[in-house]
């Protein structure tokens, strides 16, 4: 297997399709971001959108700037512990240097003095990660989206969920109530312990290669769902999965999610056969509703079109080696 397959998190672990299947499991190692070869484009990217369309991509409610250094702490720390030789960290009581040495630069502040930032916390500490960061805070027993700093999202907008409750957010998902993930799924994110952080993964199929698809530039992206045929599947189709890592803040008992969104596109996929007849049979049993609300249905018969092509290839020259 080579360097890009062995290191995506290929998400399919049988190949059956679950409906809402709560598949978070204890992270380890315990830390929130991951760098990989591509973060000097990534972080690019990410910086460009800020400046380009920042309140598209960042949004936080004024009481969350206490849990915002509490991430900025969180994430700095798992920075430079995971990658001491990438990133270091100076503390002098409140007064912290963090020195990227992948893009050469080295910030001064005062720690839990915003003023002394160039960007509020969460916004400043997203744009050296490849992840997206999410806040959610909870209270009265309920959780709210309340900060964000969101460059890669897979078609939502954090304008529209700013505020939002957990079920709120998750409104759109045919079947998420009726099924009970909802009630389950949330009622795992409440009783969530600080010190003890989970990992899932979500996955989705994108026409392109887009890390970005907002809807607010969906006229952009969107319309390669449409451009989708069996000869240009391999290349334009992408399965991307979302790593999200899940932290409970001690201090003020918000939850942090770290998002890190991998593309691969199908003509990588298929090199690895076993993965090739997962995802195939999981993509096949998609209920009509699950393909809809995954953008799948616009190019869904060039798709298994191009999935059974691969099959029958491999059929095929299994029979020309029995020869």
């Amino acid at each position: 297997m080579n360097d890009a397959l062995s290191r995506f998190p290929f998400p399919f672990k049988k190949g059956t399709y679950d409906y809402y299947a709560n598949n978070s499991i204890p992270l380890q190692p315990p830390y929130s971001i991951e760098v990989t070869p591509a973060y000097q484009h990534e972080i690019h990217l990410k910086r460009r959108l800020l400046n380009k369309a920042h309140s598209r991509c960042y949004q936080s409610l004024s009481h969350t700037e206490e849990a915002q250094w509490e991430v900025v702490e969180l994430v700095l720390h798992h920075l430079t512990a995971a990658y001491p030789k990438e990133f270091l960290l100076h503390k002098e009581k409140d007064n912290w240097t963090f020195i990227n040495q992948l893009t050469g630069e080295e910030e001064r502040f005062v720690f839990g003095d915003a003023a002394s930032l160039p960007f509020e916390p969460l916004d400043f500490v997203g744009r050296h990660v490849q992840e997206d960061l999410i806040l959610m805070m909870q209270r009265d027993a309920e959780l709210f989206l309340e900060a964000g700093q969101l460059c890669f999202p897979g078609n939502w907008s954090l304008v529209f969920k700013l505020g939002m409750t957990f079920h709120e957010i998750h409104e759109p998902i045919p079947g998420f109530f009726e099924r009970g993930a909802a009630d389950k799924i949330r009622t795992f994110l409440l009783h969530m312990e600080a010190g003890r952080p989970w990992m899932r993964n979500n996955w989705s199929l994108t026409a392109g290669n887009f890390l970005d698809t907002f809807p607010e530039t969906y006229h952009e992206w969107g319309i390669h769902r449409h451009r989708v045929t069996v000869d240009n599947a391999g290349s334009l189709i992408h399965l991307r999965v979302e790593v999200q890592k899940l932290f409970r803040l001690p201090g003020t008992q918000g939850i942090l999610f770290t998002i890190h969104t991998h593309m691969l596109p199908l003509k990588q996929l298929v090199r690895q056969r076993e993965w090739l007849h997962r995802f195939t049979q999981v993509v096949t049993q998609l209920p009509d509703e699950i393909a809809d609300y995954k953008g799948i249905t616009p190019y869904k018969q060039p798709l298994f079109a191009y999935l059974h092509k691969q099959m029958e290839g491999e059929k095929e020259e299994k029979n020309e080696i029995r020869q």
